[in-house]
């Protein structure tokens, strides 16, 4: 078992800095990447400007690798867009001579269980080694065995429908196309499909704030597009944010903006609206759809945007005794501390390879799929998470328990719930929510609202924020 690779899923920042921090304890490591080159998911909202600048999305085990390299390390403060984060960070930590023979593209995992036994066994389990299922680009299939398995594989290929339910609205599936999912390029590769059309923009996250502006922006230059806003809930705290109380600037002034246009009539919001069902007629789009006061429709429209999130793919996992949050599908026991039913402030108390565990032993859930439907997660979480799953893979405890982040403060918390603080427990006389960024370890955490804080603002498309 020790003679085998840990598995790292994912090109991805997280997955690659997985694999950078293996490396740096001497775990051999193979890493599988669906996509044909490193950050691909990235790739996809490669337009889209980082609200968050170079200094939160470099993880120091990758840093290390790259230094030794020679590679100049960005501006600190610099906003990078995704293009920019993928060919100045992503391309050449993969193309280090530690990772590159580790990393396998175009080869995509489609099941893990333990060789020689199926889910029920429960003796010995441990001594089994996982084996991989993969397929490769002409799709031909192999098996691969490890010891341990790091799932960073993301959710960006598997979005949210449009639907309020959960489940794809009426009409949604036969009319795929013109529906986009995610953030689309509408001021450059996609704008043929935008130009001069009525779009409806649905979610209440920072990356239906990106597709907004830009289509203002897009409207600007031709006069005649124009953009409309649904959003499920109708509470927008989030993405309009703290303004000048955001420790991230950018990501601050991103939702003040839509707040303008919004406030000025540029943006024409509908707030409180539940999807049903999307149909056609006389080639427009109409939605319905319910409100507070009842039954509602939306349209003509020509085509819909939904930055409606994404839900991790849990086909992967069948044969393993995978353990998840029963509504956010997400890391069992890292559910209570991100719930957004109760984390108003976007706080996050440190977490590692505990956390990220499963029933299965050596099987982790790190990134963004460890938060599951969950929006709140950041780049740099990520990167504490996988030191620490890395550590204890190497038995050093002490490193794997010692889990600290520094993360910047989003500057919004609503008033505390009657019998509760506003993530939960009680605070204290005088005990901010929405405080300065702090050093914090797990084993100091006294609850969501305690000394613990990260940042509520990872867009519904992706493992970082992002800004227009």
């Amino acid at each position: 078992m020790q003679e085998l690779p840990v598995v790292v899923l994912g090109a991805g920042p997280v997955g690659l800095a997985a694999a950078a921090n293996l490396v740096a304890r001497g775990i051999p490591v193979k890493l599988y990447e669906a996509g044909d080159s490193v950050g691909a998911n990235i790739r996809d909202w490669g337009h889209v400007r980082l609200f968050s600048p170079w200094e939160y999305n470099i993880d120091p085990a990758s840093r290390a690798l790259l230094e030794r390299a020679g590679w100049q390390e960005p501006d600190a403060q610099a906003y990078p867009t995704g293009h920019e984060f993928v060919e100045r960070y992503l391309a050449p930590l993969a193309a280090t001579s530690q990772l590159a023979p580790a990393i396998e593209f175009g080869s995509r995992v489609t099941a893990i269980g333990r060789r020689g036994i199926d889910k029920v066994v429960s003796r010995d389990r441990a001594l089994h080694p996982f084996q991989l299922t993969i397929r490769d680009r002409g799709g031909s299939t192999r098996r691969r065995l490890a010891r341990a398995v790091i799932d960073a594989s993301g959710a960006w290929t598997t979005p949210n429908p449009i639907g309020a339910s959960g489940i794809p609205a009426d009409g949604e599936e036969g009319l795929a196309d013109r529906i986009a999912y995610g953030i689309p390029d509408v001021l450059g590769r996609d704008r043929d499909a935008y130009a001069g059309r009525t779009i409806l923009v649905l979610g209440a996250g920072h990356s239906a704030a990106n597709v907004l502006l830009d289509l203002v922006d897009l409207s600007e230059q031709d006069g005649a597009t124009r953009a409309i806003w649904a959003t499920r809930g109708r509470d927008l705290s989030r993405v309009f944010g703290g303004g000048a109380d955001d420790r991230l600037a950018a990501r601050g002034d991103l939702g003040q903006r839509l707040r303008r246009l919004v406030e000025s009539g540029r943006i024409a919001l509908m707030s409180g609206f539940a999807v049903a069902g999307i149909r056609e007629e006389d080639g427009r789009l109409h939605l319905d759809g319910e409100t507070a006061g009842g039954g509602h429709m939306i349209g003509p429209v020509d085509r819909v945007i939904a930055c409606t999130g994404q839900r991790p793919d849990l086909s992967l996992t069948r044969e393993l005794r995978v353990e998840l949050d029963p509504w956010l599908e997400g890391a069992r026991e890292l559910g209570p501390m991100i719930d957004p039913n109760l984390h108003s402030c976007g706080s996050v108390p440190p977490h590692g390879h505990r956390e990220l565990s499963h029933p299965e032993p050596g099987f982790y859930t790190a990134g963004i799929k460890s938060y599951g439907r969950a929006p709140t997660f950041l780049m740099l979480t990520g990167y504490e998470q996988v030191r620490s799953i890395a550590a204890a893979l190497a038995g050093d405890m002490k490193a794997a328990d010692d889990v600290k982040l520094v993360l910047p403060e989003t500057g919004v918390c609503k008033a505390p719930a009657a019998g509760g603080g506003c993530c939960g427990p009680v605070l204290a006389e005088g005990e901010d929510c929405c405080a300065e960024p702090t050093v914090v370890k797990a084993e100091a955490q006294t609850g969501c609202c305690g000394p613990a804080k990260a940042p509520d603002s990872a867009p519904t498309s992706s493992c970082c924020g992002k800004a227009a």
